[in-house]
């Protein structure tokens, strides 16, 4: 059965996309810890991050890299922090939040919640410096 990033990457379900190309898909998560809190997935379905092959693995983080400058150009904060968590859904996945601080990037935090509108504007702010 295929996980939620992927009927996402396959455009069953909605999403806020940031940036995509042929093997890398950036989305907005709809469960935020900040405004801008973005998921990067490779396209192909890898449960667990580390059994991604070396050049899918590789890339994967330069697509994240260049997804984090944008982030960290249009949104207000001290930087991007990243996690790799992997245990909510079974697809290779990496959040980037804007933070300020360590506590930023808490997942046990209440998440934000956000309206469509909001999640629009955001998602086309930093899609537009990509």
């Amino acid at each position: 059965m295929a996980t939620i990033f992927t009927r996402i990457i396959e455009g069953e379900i909605p999403s806020y996309k940031i940036a995509e190309d042929e093997h890398f898909l950036a989305f907005l998560d709809i469960n935020p810890l900040a405004k801008g809190h973005t998921l990067v997935v490779p396209k192909k379905e890898v449960d667990y991050l580390f059994d991604l092959d070396d050049d899918t693995y590789q890339a994967l983080w330069l697509f994240a890299k260049k997804v984090a400058d944008a982030l960290n150009r249009t949104m207000t904060c001290e930087w991007i922090g990243v996690a790799v968590v992997g245990l909510e859904v079974p697809h290779a996945h990496i959040h980037l939040v804007p933070i300020n601080g360590v506590y930023d990037i808490d997942f046990s935090k209440e998440k934000l919640q956000l309206g469509a509108d909001e999640f629009e504007m955001i998602a086309k702010r930093i899609s537009d410096v990509i």
